[in-house]
């Protein structure tokens, strides 16, 4: 990929060198400095070739989107004249409609100002259980969403070849089926007992788990709530053992010590957000679109 360039910040240099390798292109760290006040000041290379790959996952996200609004209209200014953002976690795509009158509904407001400053966004297993793509909060085309779920479900049924997946409630539905399909395993997903706006519980299937490796898998893990009160519940009915597997493993506060305390043995995470859980590379998924992707 000739005039290509792989842009990328200092905390996610494992992931970018490694992409750098797989797609043979050069790659580049922008230079950050934060000054007492909590402004941003941002180095680029210059000048820019033609097609820069900015790299930036937006964990942690409000300080990372300054920086995007920063470093796009540089890299253009720069000699960028095709920009595309690899963001393998993507932010604010939870809030997703308007629960409370007068409530921003966030994802469409972050994906459109994405979509502005770039000419692609690709990432990873983003929140969309409202919409059917990103097409639907993007002009079409702009946002490519791809899915961990074959690579998990692969990796899973390499470690736990007869395991169980089970998906916590109905929005992991399609994502366990996927990585179930992947792998050739058995699938089950719970569902969510709304008993008002604060009060939700989960009902797991009602199926014999006991003696059985059942692994849950889910999009993302944040303050582990939902993954934790299923394990619990799986080890009461007797399951052999409670793995966890998830795409982004933002995992909040004490998410990881608890869902060990709770009986997790293992807990595995993909590359695309650093966290000491990750077991397998996102690079061959990102790699591979961004291939077809910079042919046309």
């Amino acid at each position: 990929m000739e005039q290509t360039l792989l842009l990328a910040f200092e905390d996610e240099a494992p992931l970018a060198r490694e992409l750098s390798e797989a797609l043979a292109v050069s790659l580049a760290f922008v230079g950050r400095h934060r000054f007492p006040d909590g402004e941003l000041r941002l180095v680029l290379p210059k000048p820019l070739p033609p097609h820069v790959l900015l790299l930036r996952g937006l964990q942690q996200p409000n300080e990372k989107l300054v920086e995007l609004l920063i470093a796009a209209p540089t890299a253009r200014e720069l000699g960028a004249r095709q920009l595309l953002l690899l963001a393998p976690y993507l932010a604010y795509m939870r809030q997703d409609m308007e629960f409370t009158p007068g409530e921003a509904v966030s994802q469409r407001h972050i994906a459109r100002l994405l979509a502005q400053q770039f000419d692609h966004v690709l990432t990873i297993d983003p929140h969309l259980h409202r919409i059917a793509s990103l097409d639907e909060v993007m002009p079409p085309g702009a946002g490519l969403a791809l899915s961990a779920a074959p690579l998990l479900g692969a990796w899973i049924a390499q470690r736990v070849p007869y395991g169980l997946l089970i998906g916590p409630d109905e929005e992991s539905s399609q994502w366990v089926r996927e990585a179930a399909r992947a792998g050739g395993l058995e699938y089950a997903v719970g569902r969510k007992l709304r008993h008002g706006d604060h009060d939700v519980s989960l009902a797991l299937p009602e199926l014999p788990v006991a003696g059985r490796a059942v692994v849950l898998l889910d999009d993302m893990a944040s303050t582990g709530r939902t993954l934790i009160g299923s394990a619990a519940e799986l080890l009461r009915r007797g399951a052999a053992s409670v793995d966890v597997a998830v795409t982004h493993a933002l995992f909040n506060g004490d998410a990881l010590p608890a869902l060990r305390a709770a009986g997790v043995r293992h807990i595995w995470s993909s590359t695309s957000v650093p966290h000491e859980s990750n077991a397998l590379s996102v690079v061959p998924l990102l790699a591979q679109a961004l291939r077809r992707l910079l042919q046309h």
